[in-house]
């Protein structure tokens, strides 16, 4: 059966750490790319972390009905899973593992239910989420808050997940996320 493995996060909650050590952890996982419009980061390679596209470009794809799920975070920056994205690893014969945001998680979660499994990475607290962020030291003051403010409505999404993993001590986090996966992988 083809099978999705959705985590979705507050920024700062530790997702894609979790994410990637479950990457090398198991070989029957592929993490799915997502397309984005924002722009590349110099350590990024397209392909592998995103596909960037134009924000044209983006929009094209809405109207041809490319995307399993997509979502304007801002003006302008879009970020979506692609449908051939998700059938190019199924056929690979990989259970699919996301890093998305919420909503997106909400969105695939609607288009494959029987399929997939939704996980929140809930950091244990507001005040530690803000602290990961500012040592993170990525963000100006007014992006910082943005996330934040973003942050605080994502929070409110947790009990739409099928299971909440909260990152307080990211070595039990890890644990738990790979007990997570072996069950998965172990049902029908």
């Amino acid at each position: 059966m083809n099978k999705l493995l959705i985590f979705a996060a507050p920024s700062g909650a530790g997702k894609t750490t979790i994410v990637h050590h479950l990457l090398d952890t198991f070989d029957s996982l592929a993490f799915s790319v997502s397309a984005t419009t924002r722009p590349r980061r110099a350590h990024e390679v397209n392909g592998k972390d995103y596909y960037f596209i134009s924000p044209e470009e983006f929009r094209e794809q809405i109207r041809q009905d490319a995307f399993a799920e997509w979502e304007e975070v801002y003006e302008n920056l879009y970020y979506g899973t692609l449908k051939s994205e998700i059938q190019r690893l199924w056929n690979a014969g990989k259970l699919i593992v996301f890093d998305i945001d919420v909503e997106g998680a909400m969105n695939l979660k609607k288009q494959y239910p029987k399929e997939s499994l939704a996980i929140f990475i809930k950091p244990p607290s507001l005040n530690i989420l803000t602290e990961r962020l500012r040592q993170r030291k990525t963000e100006n003051e007014e992006s910082l808050q943005k996330r934040l403010n973003k942050a605080v409505k994502e929070l409110d999404y947790e009990n739409k997940f099928d299971l909440i993993l909260v990152n307080d001590v990211l070595v039990d986090a890890l644990k738990e996320a790979e007990h997570i996966v072996r069950d998965f992988l172990n049902t029908p």
